[in-house]
Formats: C-alpha cells, sequence, structure tokens
C-alpha cells in the first residue's frame, strides 16, 4: 500500500523530476544501473544518488522521501517510475 502511494506520488511529480534527473550528467545511467545491469549499487553509488537527490529535492519536493531512514529501497521505485522504455533490457 505505501509503495503503490509512493509510486503514484512520483508519477505524479514525474515530469518535474525526470527534468532535473537529466540535468544531471550520469545519474540517469546510475540510477537505470540495476535496471539494465541487474546488480545492485554500491554504498558510494547510493551516497552519490542521494547527494544529487538532495539537489533536487531543493525543487522537487516529492524527493524528500528519498531521505528518510532505510529509504534506500526506494530508490528502485524511483528508477521504475523515470524509466521512459517499455520493457525491462537483459
Amino acid at each position: 500500500m505505501i509503495k503503490k502511494y509512493l509510486k503514484r506520488l512520483i508519477m505524479i511529480n514525474k515530469e518535474a523530476i525526470l527534468m532535473e534527473v537529466l540535468a544531471i550528467k550520469g545519474l540517469v545511467q546510475l540510477l537505470m544501473k540495476t535496471r539494465n545491469t541487474d546488480e545492485k549499487w554500491t554504498r558510494a553509488e547510493k551516497k552519490e544518488i542521494k547527494m544529487h537527490l538532495k539537489n533536487i529535492a531543493k525543487i522537487v519536493p516529492t524527493v524528500v522521501i528519498f531521505f528518510l531512514p532505510g529509504s534506500s529501497f526506494l530508490l528502485t521505485i524511483l528508477a521504475e517510475a523515470i524509466d521512459r522504455r517499455k520493457t525491462r533490457r537483459l
């Protein structure tokens, strides 16, 4: 239920989030790493993603949910929501 709510919240603000993510060079590739390669993010990658999301949160307040404790698992929801492909890469 919470996952659906968060995904809906992200989808409502998808365009604004996507514009900001695309403006940061390399962030899209980093977010899509798990979807494209099925590899997990390293601690350093998660830290980098969160740093970029902090900057985005200044413009799009919805992104603040990624700073809650244990919210690292929500990054997959963000990656899924901003993915513009219809199918997943293998």
